[in-house]
């Protein structure tokens, strides 16, 4: 087995935890003996650089891992603060940055599953944000583009690794949007019983 990570920080977690192991390792500790994992994700990367990370895959990588968008999200976080006339035009505004979001998603999909390899894609997870009102408004608007990523994923009968439900504890985050030792260990159990075949195809995987 060999799995091969994609995305930004969520897996290339490194910088924020200090000498504990990072993800890539925390997957290969879990998963059987032999195994190996390889982290192209980067720190700060958005939805377009996936592509990038894709060159040059390594010619016995069995399996595909994705968490990419929350950056694409920060990008967009201005949104939340313009002024809107109406509920309704607050919505319009939230809905033109889903729809370019999943334009931008879908067309990254498309693009890693020429690879013809098992895949499976994650959730953005809730920020751990110490505002309690930005913390709940973060997490609102993040439910218009996790819609995107679930039916990108399930209309190309994708698994899905839902990040709001793995880590979901303050211990779980280094600090508000970036995964602890401890996050980083119960996403790493996520990824191995993806990649070890005990996830079928549309599955929802929500705890280790």
């Amino acid at each position: 087995m060999h799995v091969i990570l994609f995305g930004d920080s969520v897996f290339d977690n490194g910088a924020y935890i200090g000498r504990d192991p990072d993800v890539r390792q925390q997957v290969e500790q879990i998963s059987s003996q032999g195994s190996k994992a390889t982290l192209r994700a980067r720190d700060g990367a958005v939805i377009s650089e996936v592509g990038n990370q894709l060159r040059g895959l390594p010619s016995d990588a069995t399996h595909l891992i994705i968490s990419v968008g929350g950056n694409d999200a920060l990008r967009e976080a201005g949104v939340l603060d313009a002024a809107a006339l109406s509920v309704a035009d607050a919505l319009s505004k939230l809905a033109a940055v889903g729809d370019r979001f999943s334009r931008e998603y879908g067309s990254m999909l498309n693009e890693v599953l020429r690879v013809a390899l098992p895949t499976a894609v994650c959730t953005i997870y809730d920020p751990q944000f110490p505002e309690a009102f930005r913390r709940q408004v973060a997490a609102t608007a993040l439910t218009l583009l996790n819609d995107k990523i679930t039916r990108h994923a399930f209309s190309r009968g994708l698994t899905l690794i839902d990040l709001r439900l793995i880590c979901d504890e303050n211990e779980d985050f280094a600090n508000p949007i970036e995964p602890s030792a401890r996050g980083g260990t119960k996403i790493a159990h996520a990824i191995a019983a993806f990649a070890a075949g005990g996830a079928p195809k549309s599955h929802v995987y929500a705890s280790p």
